[in-house]
C-alpha cells in the first residue's frame, strides 16, 4: 500500500505541478536541516583556513627575523668599517708630522697571557720591519719590535713590567725615565729628585736618548706626583697616550737605528 502511494506521489511529481506549493513549503523546514548537517565541514573549512593564516603568519614572522639579524649583521660590518675607516685616516694625519719612513701594520694577535704586554702584527723583516723597529698609533708610542719574522713581528708595549723608555717633559725638558707597571692604564717615573719640576698635567716625549725610539713621539700625561719630604726621590703615574687595548692598526717607524733586543 505504501509502495503504491509513494509511486503515486512520484508519477504526480514528475508530470504535473500539484506539489509545487508543497515542496515550497516544506523547504522552509529543511532548509535549516541543511545547515545544520553542513555545519562540520563549514567549521572545518574556517579551522583549516584559520591554520594556513597562522602557518603563514609564523613563516613571515620568521623571515622578517632572519632579514633583521642580516640587517644588524650588515650594519654592525659598516660600523666595523667606518671604525677602521676612521682609524687610518688618523694614522694617514698623523704620520704626516713624522719625518721617518712610516709602514701601517696590522695587530693579528695579542699574548693570551696577562703578565705579558705582547703584540703581533702582520709586517716583519720583508716589509723592512727589524728589531728595536718603534711602533706607534694617532695618539702615541706603543712600543717596540722585540722579535721579527718574515712576514710578522712581535711587539713589546711600553706598558709592560720590563719595559722602560727615556722621556722628557715637553713644557721643560726635564728628563726621566717612564717604566712599564704591567698596568695597560699606567706607567711609572721612579728616582726622581722631590725638587724635579714635574706636576700633574705634564706631556711626556721620548727624548730619543739610547737611540732606540726617536725623539719627540708622545708618550704619556703624567696624572699624579707623589712627594714625601722624608723621602730623596718622588714617584709620578702616567697614563699612556697610545690606545694600548684599542688600535686594531698601527704604525711601524722604520729608519736607521742600531739593533738591539729589549727595553731601553
Amino acid at each position: 500500500m505504501l509502495g503504491l502511494v509513494a509511486a503515486a506521489l512520484i508519477a504526480i511529481n514528475l508530470y504535473t505541478d500539484w506539489l509545487q506549493p508543497l515542496r515550497e513549503r516544506l523547504a522552509g523546514f529543511v532548509a535549516p536541516f541543511y545547515w545544520i548537517t553542513g555545519a562540520p565541514e563549514r567549521v572545518g573549512d574556517w579551522a583549516g583556513e584559520q591554520w594556513r593564516t597562522r602557518e603563514e603568519l609564523l613563516e613571515e614572522n620568521s623571515r622578517l627575523k632572519r632579514q633583521l639579524l642580516l640587517l644588524e649583521q650588515r650594519s654592525q660590518l659598516l660600523a666595523a668599517v667606518k671604525a677602521e675607516n676612521t682609524q687610518l685616516k688618523e694614522l694617514m694625519n698623523s704620520a704626516e708630522t713624522v719625518d721617518e719612513r712610516l709602514l701601517v701594520a696590522q695587530i693579528i694577535g695579542v699574548s693570551p697571557d696577562p703578565l705579558e704586554h705582547v703584540l703581533l702584527i702582520d709586517k716583519g723583516r720583508d716589509d723592512g720591519v727589524d728589531v728595536g723597529t718603534p711602533i706607534m698609533d694617532a695618539s702615541g708610542l706603543l712600543g717596540q719590535v722585540i722579535e721579527a719574522g718574515g712576514s710578522s713581528s712581535r711587539v713589546l708595549l711600553i706598558t709592560d713590567a720590563s719595559h722602560a723608555i727615556p722621556v722628557q717633559v715637553l713644557r721643560n725638558s726635564v728628563r726621566a725615565v717612564a717604566e712599564g707597571t704591567g698596568d695597560l692604564y699606567r706607567l711609572k717615573l721612579r728616582h726622581l729628585a722631590n725638587t724635579s719640576d714635574i706636576r700633574e698635567g705634564d706631556l711626556l716625549l721620548s727624548s730619543g736618548l739610547g737611540g732606540r725610539f726617536p725623539a719627540g713621539y708622545p708618550v704619556g700625561e703624567v696624572i699624579s706626583v707623589q712627594r714625601d719630604p722624608g723621602q730623596a726621590f718622588a714617584e709620578a703615574e702616567v697614563q699612556p697616550r697610545g690606545r694600548m687595548n684599542r688600535s686594531r692598526f698601527v704604525l711601524a717607524v722604520i729608519g736607521d737605528r742600531d739593533e738591539g733586543l729589549g727595553s731601553e
